[in-house]
């Protein structure tokens, strides 16, 4: 199950803190409320094509992808996986994914939409579930290789 794998590699980094809710928690407004927080803050890890499979790419729950971004990012056009490509390739199922725990041929990102905010929450590995982490948390945990700004629509919320 891909919570308790999320749990035992958080474990490497000292943190047992994994929110588990009675509801879903699969939509940034479901999130948003089972968190008790805005939905900005609600981290969304979105799941891309890639030459090499996939990449995926952490954000805020109030920022939307900007494909000319993305495609002068990432050289690529912003195609998003299907829910089974996501599944088969990062081991989450859509409403948990998060850069946590992923296969090593999955590459994470974290966006700039996130920097605004001293902790933001991220999936971990199940439809309900969250943890609670700072950006640069959610960068060295989900060994990002970088912080991108493939976002647009966030700005004005900031």
């Amino acid at each position: 199950m891909s919570i308790e794998k999320v749990k035992n590699y958080l474990k490497e980094f000292g943190r047992e803190d994994v929110l588990e809710f009675e509801t879903s928690s699969a939509t940034v407004e479901l999130a948003a409320q089972a968190a008790g927080v805005i939905p900005a803050r609600i981290t969304k890890t979105l799941a891309f094509q890639s030459e090499d499979g996939c990449i995926v790419v952490a954000v805020a729950g109030d920022a939307k992808i900007d494909n000319k971004k993305f495609k002068d990012t990432f050289s690529i056009k912003a195609r998003m996986l299907s829910p089974e490509q996501t599944l088969a390739f990062t081991g989450h199922a859509v409403g948990g994914v998060c850069p946590f725990a992923l296969p090593s041929t999955v590459k994470a990102y974290a966006d700039v939409s996130l920097k605004r905010f001293e902790t933001v929450f991220p999936a971990a590995g199940s439809s309900n579930s969250a943890v609670e982490v700072t950006c640069e948390e959610l960068f060295q945990y989900g060994r990002c290789e970088k912080w991108v700004d493939v976002c647009k629509g966030w700005e004005e919320n900031a």
